[in-house]
């Protein structure tokens, strides 16, 4: 193998830059020629094709985003477009794709060699909700952002005696509520993989009022509900002075941490390895604390679960 491509697909994840630095120069390490694909499969299926050199990703593994840019792309999906592009590729005589995103973006590069071209995937979502691996680049910089918030708003909650409710990203996975809700020390914390009941909610405000708590902190996770319904219903229901604040995109933005560049750095080296080793079709992972891999049709097939021992411990210590 003598040249390689490398692509960022959905949405992006502070550590995908460093995850590309890592690609690009363990590459070069390795005396092969990569090329970045800019726009995802979009540009993959155009030709958008850049050199990569050791300069050309320097002074990037602080930075949040991805320098190669991002985007979805339904038209994808049509075998006739992706065999187009793996002729495309090989026009270039590119050999091998490593793909940085999330589920739906490794469901393209099984395609892809599952018509003879060989890829291999890096974990890259904020949500953590990758089946096949207990981390995914981006996660831990977003649950910092939003426990920096959730500590900002319990200063305004304690100085204006007010219930907060807290909506936080995370459409199917409830793991940036969970884990910044214990962080953040939440009254309550509302994710998808947990039946909730408002009025438990409710009653614990209540509860903790009576005993001279004048300030709630409540999180909960996008794909729950309506972060505003939930906040207006509280309010009618405890007659306590109820805001909600919305998170939204700054989760995504920001320098990666400390363990995502780790994690990024670990990760990008390693999917070159696989890739120059014969491997395919596979995705780079974490798993008890170890770097694996695990194969797209298992990544497909197995649902990612959270670890709801740290939900009952978050309801054990917000009494």
């Amino acid at each position: 193998m003598k040249k390689i491509a490398v692509l960022t697909s959905g949405g992006d994840a502070p550590g995908m830059n460093t995850a590309i630095r890592a690609v690009v120069r363990r590459g070069i390490h390795k005396g092969l020629e990569v090329f970045g694909v800019e726009n995802g499969y979009k540009g993959l299926i155009e030709g958008d094709f850049i050199p990569m050199s050791l300069g050309s990703v320097g002074d990037i593994i602080h930075r949040g985003g991805t320098i190669l840019k991002t985007s979805r792309c339904e038209e994808f999906k049509d075998t006739k477009v992706q065999k187009r592009t793996i002729q495309r590729l090989n026009d270039k005589e590119i050999e091998g794709v490593i793909v940085i995103g999330g589920d739906g973006s490794f469901r393209g590069a099984r395609k892809l060699t599952e018509l003879g071209f060989p890829s291999v995937g890096i974990p890259g979502s904020i949500d953590n909700d990758i089946a096949g691996t207990d981390y995914s680049i981006g996660f831990d910089t977003a649950v910092n952002t939003a426990v920096e918030a959730i500590d900002k708003i319990r200063d305004t909650a304690f100085s204006h005696e007010r219930t907060y409710v807290i909506e936080v990203m995370g459409r199917d996975a409830g793991d940036i509520a969970l884990w910044a809700g214990v962080c953040g020390g939440a009254e309550s914390i509302i994710i998808p993989e947990a039946n909730y009941d408002l009025e438990d909610v409710i009653d614990r405000i209540k509860q903790g009022h009576q005993r001279g708590k004048r300030h709630s902190i409540i999180v909960v996770a996008e794909g729950v509900g309506k972060g505003m319904q939930m906040g207006k219903e509280i309010q009618e229901k405890t007659g306590f002075e109820t805001k909600v604040t919305i998170l939204g995109h700054i989760q995504r933005g920001g320098s990666p941490s400390a363990y995502d560049r780790m994690m990024g750095s670990q990760m990008g080296a390693l999917a070159v390895d696989l890739l120059t080793d014969g491997k395919q079709g596979v995705m780079v992972g974490l798993k008890n604390g170890q770097l694996t891999h695990t194969t797209f049709a298992e990544v497909e097939k197995v649902r990612h679960k959270i670890d709801l021992s740290i939900y009952e411990l978050a309801r054990s210590l917000s009494i």
